[in-house]
């Protein structure tokens, strides 16, 4: 499916009845939709309409190559966008990494649109401003050192130098095989792709860093947040410390032993956690 929205075309995997109750799925980095197939199929099965778009940047039809086309109330505005091109009014929304980022804000600045929240690896944006900043306690900032690379001038070339075994090594790294990562690759060696995902990183940590942003505000529509312990890019500080930011039902669950990659690790586990949550929401 293509979704226009303004001057953007956008990519999607979609999933599910056209009249089930719309779910918005968003990726994060260094994937695309291809990495909720697991949720798609699962989602759809279960009666509900399951849409998963190649985001800003990784859709060959939006991608700016601007920064600034990068922060994060455009991205938001994508989300809504996307929505109304749909004729959506509430959705459900699902985001992980960056995309979880997405789905914070969405949520916190338009909870008119949004039904109920969940978000994979990346806490709430105030939890997570606290946990970086240097008298938390926590070990955050050094777990977002790599950010200083990705910023860098040279990062989309070494990512994406020898067909991209810059990502494959970073992916591999993680636990995920080439089966996994190929498809992400493929869109990233597109021309401009594998530097407009890293401007969401230049968009989101230079101007200032991320300690120095003010307050996002409560969460104030239900909101389930998973976690998972082997992650080495976020740490347990900034998860503990989400309920404390959301004024609606919240759930927090916990997934042992695992790394950052949780929609494909332990697929059977989060498409449960998911069905759950949206028959509560």
């Amino acid at each position: 499916m293509q979704i226009a929205v303004g001057e953007n075309t956008f990519e999607a995997r979609v999933a599910g009845p056209e009249d089930g109750d719309p779910v918005l799925l968003l990726h994060g980095f260094p994937q695309t939709s291809w990495s909720w197939r697991a949720q798609l199929e699962a989602l759809g099965a279960a009666g509900y309409r399951a849409i998963a778009p190649d985001q800003r940047g990784y859709s060959p039809g939006a991608r700016p190559a601007e920064i600034e086309a990068y922060a994060v109330d455009h991205l938001v505005d994508d989300v809504v966008g996307m929505a109304d091109a749909l004729g959506i009014d509430r959705f459900h929304l699902v985001g992980h990494d960056w995309g979880a980022a997405v789905a914070w804000a969405t949520a916190i600045t338009r909870p008119d649109r949004v039904r109920s929240l969940v978000a994979l690896s990346v806490p709430h944006p105030d939890a997570f401003r606290r946990a970086f900043s240097g008298d938390s306690g926590s070990d955050q900032s050094s777990r977002s050192s790599y950010v200083e690379f990705f910023v860098s001038d040279g990062a989309a070339e070494t990512f994406t130098a020898n067909g991209g075994d810059g990502l494959r090594n970073m992916f591999a790294i993680s636990g995920l095989g080439d089966g996994d990562v190929q498809p992400y690759v493929d869109v990233l060696l597109q021309p401009g792709a594998m530097q407009a995902a890293l401007n969401w990183y230049r968009a989101g940590f230079v101007a200032g860093g991320e300690g120095d942003r003010p307050p996002a505000g409560p969460c104030r529509v239900p909101t389930m947040f998973v976690w998972s312990t082997e992650d080495g890019a976020l740490g347990p500080e900034g998860a503990k410390w989400t309920e404390q930011y959301v004024d609606a039902p919240y759930r927090f669950e916990v997934i042992e032993g695992i790394g950052h990659w949780i929609a494909e690790s332990v697929p059977d586990r989060l498409n449960g956690l998911l069905l759950e949550h949206l028959r509560g929401a």
